[in-house]
């Protein structure tokens, strides 16, 4: 039972991070369209959610920096509500 709870976990974030990938694609796809240069300014503007300043750790040998920012679009929340809605489908 537990194995499949951690599958399960799994599976949603693939399909959270794919969605969100894809509908940041989409949204600069739809920021380079001249068709939709009335809406997109509203889609593709993008919203600061977390940021971890980059940070160093020096090992003498090797140097590690790490660093994390969540900055999603609207069209990339959008994909990631249809993969939540579709993860849930199946």
């Amino acid at each position: 039972m537990r194995g499949e709870k951690t599958k399960n976990i799994g599976v949603f974030l693939m399909f959270l991070i794919l969605g969100g990938i894809i509908g940041g694609i989409l949204g600069e796809l739809i920021a380079d369209s001249s068709w939709l240069s009335g809406i997109a300014p509203y889609v593709v503007k993008k919203f600061l959610i977390f940021d971890m300043a980059p940070f160093t750790i020096n090992l003498f040998v090797l140097k590690l920096k790490f660093g994390l920012e969540l900055q999603p679009n609207l069209i990339s929340i959008l994909g990631m509500v249809i993969a939540i809605l579709l993860f849930r489908k199946f």
